[in-house]
């Protein structure tokens, strides 16, 4: 399998965790010192310990948001086992699919043996 292709795979496997509220399917998707960086209010979260317990409180909502990420373009390091993905995403209500958000965003991935994993992403809110 090519490196792009198992990274859409592992992005596809993400958006499902968190269609489905599945922590433990989020866990491997993410290095261990991964960073977040929010869209609207720049927070960071820091490690994968604090961005499953970010993700706990979010399915923990009364009217969680769902996120969804779509890959416009994965760059793969000629050099490195690394990788960029470059893509849009939105946010909806649970209850009714109402759209909350959406923007750009980045995630920076790296191969471990082999599996790709999220190093760190930065969101950027446009609507």
């Amino acid at each position: 399998m090519s490196a792009e292709l198992a990274i859409r795979l592992a992005r596809a496997a993400f958006n499902t965790a968190l269609a489905q509220a599945d922590l433990a399917a989020i866990g491997p998707l993410l290095a261990p010192d991964v960073v977040l960086i929010t869209g609207t209010d720049s927070a960071v979260i820091a490690g994968r310990k604090a961005q499953l317990l970010a993700w706990r409180r979010e399915f923990a909502a009364p009217d969680r948001t769902v996120y969804l990420r779509s890959a416009d373009r994965i760059t793969l390091s000629p050099v490195e086992p690394i990788a960029l993905e470059q893509g849009h995403w939105q946010g909806s209500r649970a209850s009714d699919g109402a759209l909350l958000a959406s923007g750009l965003y980045s995630a920076k991935w790296r191969q471990v043996g082999d599996r790709w994993v999220i190093e760190g992403e930065i969101y950027l809110t446009l609507a």
